[in-house]
């Protein structure tokens, strides 16, 4: 399969991506004083779009429009969503990925990689002027993002893995909490179809 090189390794991830192997490890819905560990298994439907060329003066970006969504298994109705864009930038050879929940917060995630890289890591934090973490004022008092992880690999051109980590500092609680995710999918269509 061949892929549009001016998005570099992010040309692989053009198109639609479902997968029913998520995990979901976080906080529990108990009060703050008795925050457990909440395990739920996921569906997920990722969507990538071309965004074309994106120019800042001298710099030249290419990047994706990006959704995704997320049902716990047997549910009818998401409980997780994310709107945003990944960035390619050549030049330096930096991946990009910026993005928004539907719950009061945005992270802009950065890190490096080769052109043809078919796995990578991006990383934010809370208070970084680069690559950081803005929140809500409720977000920020109750269940405060400190740093942000992710892993992915393309395991081939039509399966994708990912694991990512949101460490968070909960109201009461003096250890950082893991809330992670991770997921297996599989291409359900390409950027052509």
């Amino acid at each position: 399969m061949s892929f549009d090189p001016n998005l570099g390794p992010l040309g692989p991830l053009l198109g639609i991506w479902e997968g029913e192997k998520g995990t979901d490890l976080a906080p529990s819905d108990q009060p703050e004083t008795d925050r457990q560990l909440a395990t739920s298994r996921y569906r997920e439907r990722m969507v990538f779009e071309p965004t074309g060329p994106v120019d800042n003066h001298e710099q030249t970006l290419y990047g994706l429009r990006y959704s995704t969504k997320a049902w716990r298994i047997g549910a009818p109705d998401p409980f997780h969503e994310e709107l945003g864009y990944w960035l390619w930038d050549p030049a330096s050879q930096l991946i990009m990925r910026c993005f928004m929940p539907p719950r009061g917060m945005t992270v802009l995630a950065g890190g490096n990689a080769s052109a043809t890289a078919r796995e990578f890591s991006l990383e934010a934090k809370a208070g970084d002027e680069v690559f950081g973490i803005c929140s809500s004022p409720f977000l920020t008092a109750e269940f405060k993002t400190v740093r942000y992880t992710l892993s992915v690999k393309l395991l081939d051109d039509d399966t994708l893995y990912y694991d990512e980590h949101t460490w968070m500092k909960l109201k009461n609680r003096a250890d950082l909490f893991d809330h992670r995710d991770e997921n297996t999918l599989r291409r359900a269509t390409s950027a052509s179809g």
